[in-house]
């Protein structure tokens, strides 16, 4: 089974950055889009970002010119960088990817979430 490890958040004062990482492993035949989600207390998991495995973006206006997702195909790996950070930004961060798994590829494409990791911004 593939799993999705995340790194990278923390505790950061309002107007500082983080990057967060989050790398795919396990038995993988091939990956889609991933991204990044967030869950702040009381509220619903929300859609940060999004790449495809060709590299097009998509960003929530929350977050859109404060925020940048990349990906390294070869490390099976996708970033977010955070900056200029706000207090509404203290959240859950969960990476999301869309995986064909090796040991079963005749499933199709498989929605697999990370552990997730906590983003503290501190006004």
């Amino acid at each position: 089974q593939v799993q999705l490890v995340e790194s990278g958040g923390g505790l950061v004062q309002a107007g500082g950055s983080l990057r967060l990482s989050c790398a795919a492993s396990g038995s993988i035949f091939s990956i889609n889009a991933m991204g990044w989600y967030r869950q702040a207390p009381g509220k619903q998991r929300e859609l940060v970002s999004t790449i495809t495995s060709g590299g097009s973006t998509n960003y929530a206006d929350s977050v859109k010119g404060r925020f940048t997702i990349s990906r390294d195909n070869a490390k099976n790996t996708v970033y977010l960088q955070m900056n200029s950070l706000k207090p509404e930004d203290t959240a859950v961060y969960y990476c999301n990817a869309m995986v064909i798994e090796g040991s079963r590829p005749w499933v199709g494409y498989l929605e697999r979430w990370g552990q997730g990791t906590l983003v503290t911004v501190s006004s």
